[in-house]
């Protein structure tokens, strides 16, 4: 899978069939392994109330995966260090 930032909504399909078109945020690297942020493409940025959506990437066979992370401390560990970079770059912009 390609994790490069095109700079437009990046097209998701789920298990069940479902796809979902997500922004991509940022991706960071924790022990050795690669994680991805996104939001929702359709939300109102004057929503406080909308999801981060945190996937793991892993190996299927011969190609690499996004995922859900099963593991609630993982996911904690991620969401804040994403939380953290993301209030971060909102910072910076602020003193632009």
């Amino acid at each position: 899978m390609d994790t490069e930032d095109n700079g437009g909504p990046i097209p998701l399909t789920d298990d069940n069939g479902a796809t979902r078109q997500l922004e991509h945020l940022d991706t960071v690297e924790i022990n050795g392994e690669l994680y991805m942020a996104f939001l929702p493409a359709d939300i109102d940025e004057d929503d406080d109330d909308y999801g981060l959506v945190i996937l793991k990437m892993t190996r299927s066979g011969d190609e690499d995966v996004l995922g859900t992370i099963d593991d609630d401390d993982e996911l904690r560990m991620a969401h804040e260090l994403f939380i953290e970079r993301l209030s971060d770059d909102d910072s910076d912009d602020d003193n632009e």
